[in-house]
C-alpha cells in the first residue's frame, strides 16, 4: 500500500490528472476571490489556506508511517516519486548517506500552472508539498531549493541533507 493512497484519492488517477482536476475548482475561486478583494489579499488568503492544509495533510500522512522520523520522510518522499517519475525527467547529482541532490530538468506540472497563467497556484498545490514532507523528517531531513521551474528557472534544485545517524 503506497503511503499516499488517501491523498491520491483514486489510485487510477495520476498525480496530475488530481491536480488539474483540483485547479479546475481552485482557479474559478481564486479569480473571483481576485475581483472581489484585490489580488494580493485573495492570494494571501489562498496560499494561507493551501499551506495548512498541506501540512496537515502531510503531518497526517507521517503519522501512519512507523519509524523514525527519518523513516517517515523517507516512505513519503518514495511514495511521491512513485506516483511523479512519468511527469518530471531528473538528473541525479548525489545520493548517499549524507545527502540526495538532483535537478528536476522538465516538469510537466510547471507546463500546467504556467499555461493556465497560475504558477504560483502550482508551487502551492506541488512544490511547497516538498518542504510538508521533509517537516516529517523532523532535523534529519532538511531540504534546500534555490529555484523552480515553477518559477521560470531551467530547473528545480532539490538538495537534501541527512543529518548523521546516531
Amino acid at each position: 500500500m503506497n503511503v499516499l493512497e488517501d491523498y491520491m484519492v483514486d489510485p487510477r488517477l495520476s498525480l496530475l490528472d488530481k491536480t488539474r482536476i483540483q485547479a479546475q475548482v481552485l482557479v474559478p475561486v481564486l479569480r473571483a476571490l481576485r475581483v472581489e478583494l484585490g489580488k494580493e489579499k485573495a492570494d494571501a488568503i489562498v496560499k494561507q489556506a493551501l499551506r495548512d492544509w498541506s501540512k496537515q495533510l502531510f503531518a497526517d500522512v507521517g503519522g501512519r508511517v512507523e519509524g523514525s522520523a527519518r523513516r517517515k520522510w523517507a516512505a513519503m518522499h518514495t511514495a511521491l516519486a512513485d506516483v511523479t517519475e512519468r511527469e518530471v525527467k531528473v538528473e541525479m547529482r548525489r545520493h548517499d548517506k549524507e545527502a540526495l541532490e538532483f535537478d528536476v530538468t522538465h516538469c510537466r506540472f510547471a507546463e500546467f500552472f504556467r499555461a493556465l497563467g497560475e504558477p504560483e497556484l502550482g508551487a502551492l498545490l506541488v512544490c511547497a508539498t516538498d518542504f510538508d514532507i521533509v517537516a516529517a523528517g523532523g532535523s534529519e531531513v532538511s531540504l534546500s531549493r534555490d529555484q523552480t521551474l515553477m518559477q521560470g528557472a531551467p530547473s528545480c534544485t532539490f538538495r537534501y541533507a541527512f543529518a548523521p545517524r546516531s
